[in-house]
Formats: C-alpha cells, sequence, structure tokens
C-alpha cells in the first residue's frame, strides 16, 4: 500500500545537491565533481606527511571516521625527555674527556711500576678535574695549571652535547633564547653533579679535590659551553645576530679575529723557543728515567700544556710578559727567574732581554690587529657589493675597529687568567702572565692596529 501524503518526505526536506541514491553511496566511491576544487598536491610538508591528507583529517566530510592521534599527541615521533637525554649526552662528554687523561697518567704510573688500575683511575680523576680548572691538592702544595688542551678537548664535548640535547628535545623547532637555556642549566647540573662525584671518589689519601669547588666549576663550564651549542643547534645564534647592530657585529668578529692571530704568533713564537732548546727539553725528559712509555707520557703531558705556553708568549709579543715562580718576570726588556723544576715546558724560556729584537717583536700584535682590521674592510665593501648596496660609511668601519680593540683585550685577559695557577708550594705558587696588563695592552694595540688596517684596507680595496 503506497504511504500517505503525509508521511512522505517533502522535496524541500532532501539535499538539493545529491540524489537519493547518493545518499546511500560511501563518500569516497561518489564520482568527482568538475566543479569541485582540486585537490592541493600531495607532497610531503614539514611534518614528513601530505599536506591534502592532512587537511581531510582536519576536516573530515560526513559520514568518515577521524582516526585518533598518534603517540606524540601531534603525529611527530616520540621523543626522549629532556633529563634523559641530558643525561646521555653529558656522560658522553666526560667519558670521552676523561679516558685520555687516564690512560696516559695511568701508562706513566705504571712505568715505574708502582701503578695500579684503580690508582691509574683515580688519578685521571684528579688530572680530569685539573683540565677543568679546580684545585687539586698534592704533598708538594695546590696544583692548579690547568692544562688549556684538556679543557678545550672537555669545552668541545660540553657543546656537542649542547647541539644533541637540542635536537633530541626539538629545539629547533622552536628557536628561543629560553629553550637554550634550559638545555644549557640541564647539561651543566648533570656535569657538575659528576665533577662532586668525581672528587668525593678521590677520597682523602693522595690527590684530592673540594667537592663543593668541583661542583660549582663543572656546573659553570657546562652550563656555559652547552649553551654555546644549543644556541647554535637551534638557530637562535642566528637570529639574535641579526638583531644585533652590525656595527657591533662587525667589531666582535674584528675583535675574535684579532684574538687568533695573536694567539697564533705566540704558538709560532712558543713553538719557535722549544725547537731552540730542544736539547734541553729532551735531557730533562731523559732525566725521569721512566723508560720508552713513561716519557712518551711526560710528552703528552707537557702537550697538554702547549696552548698555555701560546698565551704564555703572547703575552710576551704584548709587553707585560709572564712569570714562572713568585718575584720572577719573562718579558722583552727584562728576563729574572731563578732556578726551576726539570719541566720540559721551560725549556724555551729566554735567557735575558732581547735587546734591539724586542722592538720588532712588539711590532707583531700591531701587525696582528692591522690584519684584522683590513680583512674588516675587505669584508663590509663585498658584503656591500654582493647585496648591491652602497659601500659603508667611514663611521661603520672605524666603529667597528674600534669595537674590535676592547673585544680582543677582553678575550686575551681571560685566556691569560685560565692559563695561568699554582704549580705547587713556595716559589711555584704563581706562574702565567697577569691578566689585567694584559688585558689593557691587547685592547690599545689590537685598536691601533685595526684602525690601520681598516683605512689602509677601505683606501686599496676601493682603487
Amino acid at each position: 500500500m503506497p504511504p500517505a501524503s503525509a508521511d512522505r518526505p517533502r522535496r524541500s526536506d532532501l539535499p538539493d545537491t545529491a540524489p537519493e541514491t547518493d545518499r546511500r553511496t560511501p563518500v569516497d566511491a561518489r564520482a568527482p565533481d568538475s566543479r569541485a576544487p582540486r585537490r592541493a598536491p600531495t607532497e610531503p610538508d614539514d611534518r614528513g606527511e601530505p599536506r591534502a591528507d592532512r587537511v581531510d583529517r582536519e576536516q573530515p566530510g560526513p559520514g568518515m571516521r577521524v582516526p585518533g592521534p598518534r603517540s606524540g599527541g601531534d603525529g611527530r615521533p616520540s621523543r626522549a625527555p629532556l633529563p634523559v637525554a641530558a643525561a646521555v649526552a653529558t656522560l658522553w662528554a666526560a667519558l670521552v674527556s676523561y679516558l685520555p687523561v687516564a690512560v696516559v697518567l695511568g701508562a706513566a704510573q705504571f712505568a715505574e711500576d708502582a701503578g695500579t688500575v684503580g690508582g691509574a683511575a683515580r688519578l685521571g680523576l684528579a688530572g680530569w678535574l685539573l683540565g677543568h680548572g679546580v684545585p687539586v691538592q698534592t704533598d708538594a702544595g695546590p696544583l692548579g695549571l690547568a692544562p688549556l688542551a684538556l679543557a678545550m678537548l672537555a669545552v668541545w664535548r660540553l657543546v656537542r652535547a649542547g647541539v644533541h640535547v637540542s635536537r633530541v628535545v626539538g629545539a629547533r623547532r622552536n628557536p628561543t633564547l629560553g629553550r637554550a637555556l634550559v638545555v644549557a642549566v640541564a647539561v651543566g647540573t648533570g656535569y657538575g653533579l659528576l665533577g662532586a662525584l668525581a672528587a668525593l671518589a678521590l677520597g682523602d689519601a693522595g690527590p684530592t679535590a673540594n667537592p663543593l669547588r668541583a661542583l660549582l666549576t663543572l656546573a659553570l663550564v657546562g652550563a656555559l659551553a652547552a649553551l654555546v651549542g644549543a644556541v647554535r643547534a637551534s638557530g637562535a645564534l642566528g637570529s639574535l645576530a641579526r638583531r644585533t647592530p652590525p656595527v657591533l657585529r662587525d667589531g666582535i668578529r674584528t675583535g675574535v679575529v684579532a684574538t687568533f692571530l695573536l694567539l697564533a704568533a705566540g704558538a709560532g713564537t712558543a713553538g719557535l723557543a722549544v725547537a731552540t732548546g730542544g736539547g734541553e727539553a729532551g735531557d730533562m725528559i731523559g732525566a725521569y728515567r721512566t723508560g720508552v712509555v713513561g716519557q712518551a707520557g711526560i710528552t703528552v703531558v707537557s702537550l697538554g700544556y702547549a696552548p698555555n705556553a701560546a698565551v704564555w708568549a703572547a703575552s710576551f709579543l704584548l709587553g707585560p710578559g709572564f712569570a714562572v715562580g713568585t718575584d720572577t718576570v719573562v718579558r722583552t726588556t727584562e728576563v729574572s727567574i731563578g732556578a726551576l723544576p726539570a719541566v720540559p715546558l721551560f725549556a724555551g724560556l729566554p735567557e735575558g732581554p732581547l735587546g734591539g729584537v724586542g722592538g720588532a717583536v712588539l711590532a707583531v700584535p700591531v701587525l696582528a690587529g692591522m690584519g684584522a682590521g683590513w680583512l674588516l674592510a675587505r669584508r663590509m665593501l663585498f658584503s656591500a657589493a654582493a647585496r648591491q648596496a652602497p659601500p659603508p660609511g667611514w663611521a661603520a668601519l672605524l666603529g667597528a675597529a674600534v669595537v674590535g680593540g676592547p673585544v680582543a683585550g677582553l678575550l686575551l685577559g681571560g685566556a691569560a687568567f685560565l692559563s695561568g695557577g699554582p704549580l705547587g708550594g713556595g716559589r711555584l705558587a704563581e706562574i702565567g702572565p697577569s691578566y689585567w696588563p694584559v688585558t689593557a695592552g691587547a685592547t690599545v694595540v689590537v685598536l691601533v692596529g685595526t684602525l690601520i688596517g681598516a683605512v689602509a684596507g677601505r683606501v686599496v680595496t676601493r682603487r
């Protein structure tokens, strides 16, 4: 029996866009409408999935089931938590910087037939803490002269730890300084705890270290180094550099270049001095009577202090010089030293003032500053040409050259501070340069040199 007219659906109640049969047809099986907008191409987006598929999921049609979110809540693969990533990266950084010290010092100890595995491990911990600037108490007095080669290795591994932790926690998706600081604090906290544990493991016999001093020192070193890596990995360094005024940015770069040039000159001077006194250094190493393995270990330890010697030589070139004990001084115009221990590092010390050669030696830092200023002028001109912009004015060029002087002074003063320390009690309680004279001298010399080099570079390049 046909339905009554009242029971029949009215035409206005039916959809206007599809007949009755279309409502029973699955959505995916419908014929495409030529008037419908074309779908976006299905190339993958930054999440690694097709854009069109993601749009379909975010805007489902009628009758479609929306899949639930995958693990992670946003379609991205799950990542390790920050504490886990920081712990793994920090442990690896500490292990990589500790093992060479333990192997070298342990080999030197075994060469004297007086070493054990436990003793080598403890001696390696003492040397590892010393490389971070933590003073170690010995029978001969406090030992605080940190080998900068070991410090550079530790800092490099900590920078890489900051990079790895930033990548694991996804800091690059939100490159802010706050996220980089979180990563730095996490790595620094773990590294400080490792330093405190190392100091506690030394115990009371043999070389000892203050656990609180180790905690604070390694936490500071770890946080600063990891911050550099985190800022670079997250991209926050680029955004910070873009917001920095060009004069300040170019001046900082010029100061860094001048610092590296001066340290390179110092390294060359120290290497030439040691090579000149190579026979004396060989006699010092042979006097230890530790065999081939022990002498090789002493040589490696001496190489660990090679960056210290480069900083001392740079201070020598700048004029303030350095000390190799209390009431001693080594500079171009005066050399006053007494009896020194048989340490190969002291084999290249000058025997007296340089005389007339001293003036030529003092010109080396000025030449380094001139080289940095020359590179500054060429870089600014070529950068403007690449951007098809007018060449920079004299104010911008000279302003950047002026900023480079204090930057180089601060960097070299910091290097002088880190390169010194006590080598025991008594006369050897003061080793290395004084950082305040180095800071002042480097600031003045590099400032004058960069101004001369920048003006000369601008004039010659424009021709």
